[in-house]
């Protein structure tokens, strides 16, 4: 017997999944339940709130909140009406967020309302609440007058930091959104029944898809929380009996740091995987969970342009070597390259080309940037690696000029241009610091204008006037010059040892 075909569009996954078992819990949120059926319905009613708005086929439209079931409904709503989502991470400021409006040319965003004063200020005459979304529709539903999506059509746009300081604009389709969670069930066996706990951001690509829409499209429930907590996260665990959780490596830590400091356990043995990815998971904090929790962290590589690419199969008896990865993801195809564009040998290293189940469209209204980015249908992914003879890969680092703070991309550039407009900074150059809760934070080298007097904490003030919290450097060192290289630039990498050379509280 032939299996079935896969869903055409992310609204028909959604179908799919609720005629299969019309009953079972879709979403838990506080202390709310929806069934597939009132799910679907929820979703119904929205689209055609969004249709009485004069919303039109390939609008964008976007959610600015913490996570909440709107930006679900809103999520699967547009995908029935045709129209491209544009999630935006909670965490942006005002002139973050606005960027994100313009550039996308967004028709509506709508907002909560512990945020409503930044999006006024970022989205203008096209800002709406949130809460409308929770309203009657007018009139009678009209779900035949809208022509059905196609799998090519845009849907999900997402904004991703990029090296040149400026927000990458990740354009995914219908049928990425539709594959994407299909590999990745198969990838970690989510089956109806499984429960998946989400403290991901749904801003971010690896918490609305990867997590919430994987699941849900899977047939299985989401325990969603509003924003993460380590107390939280555990409990929510054990009173809901949570079968997946998906976090960044921050989360693990803070976890670890809050029950150490409490000498708490907490019984995980019933979890079947616990994942982290958006940046490396240092082995001391795995072995430090496992020691406390009992419980193995499974590493997951993916990029906001491919995904999934590489993963630990749970029904692979196979154990993943310590320092890999795991092995490639279902739909993925990997190469490895050298400089010159050949085919690396097993164990050889060389940059990463990928093709995931779900691989961006292009990088909207940058052309150029899609040309470089992509080759023969593969994402160059600025990361080295090589392949071992059993399949499993290794990541031996970044080519990338990007720091990775718990699981969050920060683009050096786009925080030096922030500091360099502050009227005491001649020079600027931000780079990462290991650290072991975050992996990764900013750290500012800062050579003042002659004469300038300048406290840290002016700049500083500065950045957060103007920057995410999560981008602000955490220190601010001065100095009289910075280094140069042989072609003139800032010798970032002779800061980087300076600063590997001196301990942490040294800088603070």
């Amino acid at each position: 017997m032939q299996p079935s075909p896969p869903p055409a569009t992310v609204y028909a996954a959604l179908t799919d999944a609720a005629a299969a078992a019309p009953e079972a819990i879709a979403l838990r949120f506080d202390d709310k339940t929806l069934t597939y059926r009132a799910f679907l319905s929820e979703v119904d009613r929205v689209a055609e709130i969004l249709r009485g708005m004069g919303v039109a086929r390939q609008d964008r439209i976007g959610v600015f909140a913490a996570n909440c079931p709107e930006t679900l409904f809103a999520y699967y709503a547009a995908a029935k009406l045709a129209l491209v989502f544009v999630p935006l991470n909670a965490a942006l400021s005002a002139e973050e967020a606005g960027y994100i409006v313009r550039h996308s040319d967004l028709r509506l965003l709508f907002v909560s309302d512990d945020m409503a004063g930044i999006g006024q200020a970022a989205a203008g005459d096209r800002f709406r609440h949130l809460e409308a979304l929770n309203a009657t529709p007018e009139g009678s539903a009209r779900a035949g007058s809208t022509r059905l999506a196609t799998p090519e059509e845009d849907f999900l746009l997402i904004y991703t930091s990029g090296s040149t300081g400026v927000p990458k604009a990740v354009m995914l389709s219908q049928a990425a959104q539709v594959a994407a969670p299909i590999a990745l069930r198969q990838m970690w066996d989510i089956t109806p029944g499984h429960r998946v706990l989400v403290a991901l951001p749904s801003g971010f690509l690896y918490g609305l898809s990867t997590a919430c829409a994987v699941a849900l499209q899977a047939g299985a429930e989401v325990v969603l929380l509003n924003r993460f907590h380590p107390a939280r996260v555990l409990e929510a665990m054990i009173e809901h009996q949570v079968d997946y959780f998906q976090g960044v490596p921050t989360m693990y830590s803070m976890m670890l740091e809050y029950c150490e400091q409490r000498d708490l356990v907490f019984d995980l043995a019933g979890i079947r995987v616990l994942v982290s990815a958006g940046a490396p998971l240092a082995a001391e904090t795995m072995a430090r969970f496992r020691n406390r929790f009992g419980k193995h962290i499974d590493n997951y590589y993916a990029m906001t342009e491919a995904t999934p690419i590489f993963g630990r199969y749970p029904t692979d008896p196979a154990p993943v070597p310590e320092a890999a990865i795991g092995k490639a993801a279902p739909l993925a195809d990997v190469r490895v390259l050298a400089e010159d564009g050949s085919l690396c040998a097993d164990g050889e290293i060389g940059e990463l080309a990928v093709r995931g189940a779900a691989t961006m469209t292009r990088y909207d209204g940058a052309p150029d940037l899609t040309a470089q980015a992509m080759q023969d249908g593969f994402f160059r992914s600025g990361d080295l690696g090589y392949r071992d003879a059993d399949g499993f890969y290794y990541l031996t680092g970044r080519s990338k000029d990007i720091i990775i703070r718990g699981g969050a991309n920060i683009a050096p550039a786009e925080v030096e241009a922030v500091l360099a407009a502050h009227p005491a900074v001649q020079e600027v150059a931000v780079i990462g610091q290991p650290d072991r809760i975050l992996s990764e934070v900013p750290v500012a080298f800062i050579v003042l204008r002659h004469g300038a007097q300048v406290e840290a904490g002016a700049i500083k003030a500065h950045a957060e006037a103007h920057l995410a919290e999560f981008k602000v450097p955490r220190h601010y060192l001065f100095r009289p010059s910075l280094p140069q290289g042989k072609t003139g630039k800032i010798d970032k990498a002779a800061l980087k040892a300076e600063l590997d050379a001196t301990p942490a509280e040294a800088n603070q």
